[in-house]
């Protein structure tokens, strides 16, 4: 199991960046699009349909929406076909960079990170040139108030589940993409609805960051990336302590 952190991960993810509840919005729909056209418009056998309604509902989408952003995956209806695209880099001071994408144009998505990347510091890289830093996983979050460690420990790997990080005042339960669906489902069973449930990704390789300005410049980039509607997620392998954080 994984023990106490010592360092505080910075995690980003694009509903927490986001501003305005239309680019929130946007992201969701596309999700809902491309989980449905890669598994079909059913939630009960399309795990991450499953997942992509959920996150949608938490943000009060109208059913109305859901429901022709799953036609359009399915083809029932005209819209844009849209594809995903993982774009890596490094940024200031080294730190790994990997972007999460759903475009309907791969030309104009690339050059829109590229000018982000090159005006903040960093270079895009090829395929390949940090994904090995980091690994797609189910991500499933709890605050501590659901119980003791060892109790959740054992339900979250009788569930399934790889791992699990204990935090001073949270559970982050990991799984394999292919087993998230089913931890989620079994862990809210027994402790309720999750905090946060996705995929996302861990890092293998982190970059520590000792001081405050080139965490401000990794952040920067990060945020201009994700200024493009068609980024969906940015994950940094960069590794600050608590001190740093806080100064963030």
């Amino acid at each position: 199991m994984a023990g106490h952190s010592k360092w505080a991960n910075i995690k980003h993810r694009k509903a927490a960046q986001d501003k305005k509840r239309g680019k929130i919005f946007t992201r969701l729909i596309r999700e809902l699009m491309v989980a449905a056209k890669q598994g079909g418009g059913d939630p009960n056998s399309n795990p991450l349909l499953r997942l992509a309604l959920d996150n949608a509902k938490a943000e009060n989408m109208t059913k109305d929406t859901i429901d022709r952003a799953i036609k359009r995956g399915t083809g029932e209806i005209d819209g844009a076909d849209y594809v995903e695209a993982v774009y890596e880099g490094h940024g200031p001071s080294g730190v790994a960079l990997i972007c999460k994408s759903l475009t309907d144009n791969k030309t104009r998505t690339v050059a829109n990170v590229r000018f982000a990347f090159t005006k903040n510091g960093g270079n895009l890289g090829n395929n390949g040139s940090v994904a090995w830093m980091f690994e797609e996983k189910g991500l499933i979050e709890y605050t501590s108030e659901i119980g003791e460690e060892d109790a959740v420990m054992e339900a979250a790997i009788e569930a399934g589940a790889d791992d699990v990080e204990v935090n001073e005042d949270s559970y982050r339960i990991i799984t394999e993409v292919s087993d998230f669906a089913v931890v989620r489902d079994a862990l809210a069973e027994q402790f309720g609805k999750a905090e946060d449930a996705d995929l996302g990704y861990i890092v293998k390789t982190p970059a520590p960051v000792t001081d405050v300005e080139t965490a401000r410049k990794v952040l920067a980039l990060v945020e201009a990336v994700e200024e493009d509607d068609d980024i969906q997620s940015v994950t940094t392998n960069m590794e600050i302590s608590d001190e740093i954080a806080a100064q963030l």
